[in-house]
């Protein structure tokens, strides 16, 4: 699968240097051999991970330029996913990645140092309480979340940290729709507009995939995030 990833990852114009290939090999065993001690990933056989896990992190560099120095902050990332492999791909991105669990940051951690990786920061916090620090909010240019929660619940946990006119992006399966509709009022109220929703399938397996992305054009009132829970209790 490695050959087969690097070939469509050059079909979309990136070429993979020996180093990154070594990088994303060392990737999946380290990912592998922590999942037998924490669950980080249901999808542990190689072809499934270099597809559903890998490739699918990098959809958003076929539609967004990553190649500068941007901050990237990841919300809720577990396995590292989609941060890690965008980081692998694009070195000048700094990243911060946010987790409520110490486990998986304790792998991302190790992870991190055995990539060779410099610039990514590790934070042990809920995503409520770290959009209400004044050191973090409202100062990244893209916030990513894959997989978290539903849109209208994401889009408190993320939307605060995003700078004016910077990006929130979701990355979603296949109910992207409804879920954009029914998110459209916490969006707006929290200083986002939609700007457009990307459909791909993955290669090979050929399942759906959404690409949310959101623009930051009014900054979020004072009063989001709400307490720890309540976003998803009680969405907006």
């Amino acid at each position: 699968m490695e050959t087969t990833f690097t070939t469509l990852l050059e079909e979309k114009g990136f070429t993979l240097s020996p180093f990154q290939i070594k990088q994303f090999h060392t990737y999946y065993q380290l990912l592998v051999e922590w999942n037998e001690k924490i669950n980080l990933t249901a999808i542990t056989e190689r072809d499934q991970v270099y597809l559903k896990h890998f490739y699918d992190s990098l959809t958003p560099s076929f539609y967004l330029d990553f190649d500068k120095d941007l901050s990237l902050c990841d919300v809720g990332s577990g396995a590292g996913f989609p941060s890690i492999p965008l980081k692998i791909i694009f070195p000048n991105l700094k990243v911060s990645i946010v987790d409520a669990l110490q486990k998986r940051l304790s792998f991302l951690d190790e992870l991190v140092k055995k990539l060779s990786l410099e610039n990514v920061s590790l934070y042990h916090d809920r995503a409520e309480t770290f959009g209400q620090n004044n050191e973090h909010r409202e100062s990244f240019d893209i916030v990513t979340a894959r997989a978290v929660a539903k849109l209208s619940v994401l889009s408190e946990y993320c939307l605060p940290l995003v700078k004016l006119d910077g990006i929130f992006l979701a990355l979603k399966g296949a109910s992207a729709d409804e879920e954009v509709k029914s998110a459209s009022k916490a969006i707006n109220s929290l200083g986002g507009r939609l700007n457009n929703v990307q459909t791909l399938l993955l290669p090979e397996e050929k399942s759906h995939r959404h690409l949310i992305f959101i623009d930051k054009i009014k900054k979020t009132p004072n009063k989001y995030p709400r307490k720890p829970g309540t976003p998803n209790k009680s969405p907006l």
